[in-house]
């Protein structure tokens, strides 16, 4: 027999209709923890701009040269021939483009020697795409490694003006590399036809030696051991004379909100609030990524050449981040990384057995090599080829490290260095506010920042 069962009592689905939902404040799968933003001391920029005065330098021609590729074919581009150090300075096209034609392309395989420790410097050798590891005989027997070289990087430029250099070194392919040479025979025809490029060479040859220290900065003579009445030295420290200027950069955007939404839709959450600071997320989002991928200030940008380091395999391995440490090593604060790069850290550091301990950072376990934190940001950016970078920095003014930049004390200012001004409201009743955040970075002195560059973070069969 069917029973209809009499309702007792009011029913959930008519009660809601009375009730008050429960519910969160907008949320944005795109905020990140910004460890950069937080770790950074930021430094005032008043009058928008922060000079960075630095004692003499001199350049000593260790950039890199750019290359074009036609199939299997490359060149060198005819203007980038002034990043050898012989070569810095000289302008003039023509020739430059008959030099660049006379590079013969090489190709080694893993293993292959591209030159041998104590040969004759007859050769300049141009990096078009691989790695490249520099050996030296060791104390004891065996290898020492001297270090990697890499897309655009070069060796032999003393073959240029030197007839009677040798290799202090074994170049040796650590993967295929594909190589530009030019022999010191092609460039003495390519000096003879052109008058220009041969009185640059010889002025070159006759310049004096500047005496420098061991950074490459002008140096100051001093004495001492000295027991009696000897003559000291005098000196003075050369500043640059065109020191670097950051200017602020600015994000900025306009937030619109129509009154209606404003007047009426304000319980139990304030909707211009919450408009604003799902913004502002956005605008420090976007201020992150910029003090990294910033072509003018960012800092994986401005890290010096020197300061530039290659893995020795492919994934980050903990020799590689001991060889960062070696570029930041007085003081270092942070090590910052794309996440899959530090997975593949970890999975190197698994295969070999060992184990980073996490520390803890405000409330927060994260993972650590030799006591230096390794924090995440997934603002460095991942190439095609799964490569990524690790940086490792020093920061603070008093430690001549990297420093964020802001001004603080702006009109309508909500958070350091950002404000809301309100704009008014059309003829549509939209309000309309301007929303601002000024900020930039500098690095004090190059060894400051270090970067270990083309960090394979593709996890293989054999990664697992």
């Amino acid at each position: 027999m069917n029973v209809t069962e009499q309702q007792l009592s009011l029913s959930t689905s008519a009660a809601r209709n009375l009730a008050t939902t429960t519910k969160t404040v907008p949320q944005m799968q795109g905020i990140s923890s910004r460890w950069l933003l937080k770790l950074l001391p930021w430094v005032e920029a008043h009058g928008g701009a922060y000079r960075v005065n630095r004692r003499l330098s001199y350049t000593v021609g260790d950039g890199r040269v750019t290359f074009v590729r036609t199939g299997a074919d490359v060149r060198v581009i005819p203007l980038e021939l002034g990043e050898l150090p012989p070569l810095r300075g000289f302008a003039d096209e023509e020739p430059l483009t008959a030099l660049a034609g006379r590079f013969t392309q090489h190709e080694y395989g893993p293993g292959e020697v591209i030159v041998s420790e104590g040969d004759p410097v007859d050769d300049v050798h141009l990096i078009a795409h691989g790695k490249v590891q520099q050996l030296r005989a060791g104390e004891y027997g065996g290898d020492a490694a001297l270090g990697v070289l890499a897309d655009g990087e070069f060796f032999g430029a003393s073959a240029l003006v030197d007839d009677d250099a040798t290799w202090d070194s074994t170049a040796r392919a650590a993967t295929a590399v594909t190589v530009l040479t030019l022999s010191r025979t092609q460039f003495a025809e390519a000096l003879d036809r052109s008058p220009e490029l041969r009185e640059h060479i010889d002025a070159y040859r006759d310049a004096p030696s500047r005496a420098t220290d061991d950074n490459g900065e002008a140096a100051i003579d001093l004495s001492s051991g000295h027991r009696q009445e000897d003559d000291l030295p005098g000196t003075y420290v050369d500043y640059e004379p065109s020191p670097r200027e950051y200017e602020l950069s600015v994000a900025q955007t306009v937030l619109r909100v129509h009154t209606r939404v404003a007047d009426l839709y304000n319980e139990p959450m304030d909707q211009t609030q919450q408009q604003l600071r799902l913004t502002i997320e956005a605008l420090r989002e976007r201020q992150e990524n910029e003090l990294l991928n910033n072509r003018d200030f960012g800092l994986l940008h401005n890290a010096e050449f020197s300061q530039r380091l290659h893995t020795r395999t492919g994934p980050p391995t903990p020799d590689d981040l001991d060889e960062l440490l070696t570029r930041v090593w007085k003081d270092p604060a942070f090590f910052l990384a794309h996440p899959k790069a530090i997975a593949a850290f970890g999975r190197e550091c698994s295969r070999r057995g060992v184990y980073p301990t996490a520390i803890d950072v405000g409330g927060h376990r994260v993972p650590s090599w030799r006591g230096v934190p390794i924090f995440p940001s997934n603002k460095i950016p991942v190439s095609e080829t799964r490569t990524s970078s690790i940086l490792l920095l020093r920061t603070g003014e008093s430690e001549q490290g990297v420093v964020g930049l802001h001004q603080t004390g702006l009109p309508d200012e909500v958070e350091p260095g950002l404000s809301v001004r309100f704009m008014g409201i059309d003829d549509k009743a939209i309000l309309s506010y301007l929303v601002s955040a000024y900020y930039s970075a500098a690095v004090l002195v190059p060894d400051a920042l270090a970067v270990l560059e083309s960090v394979e973070i593709a996890g293989g069969a054999d990664a697992a």
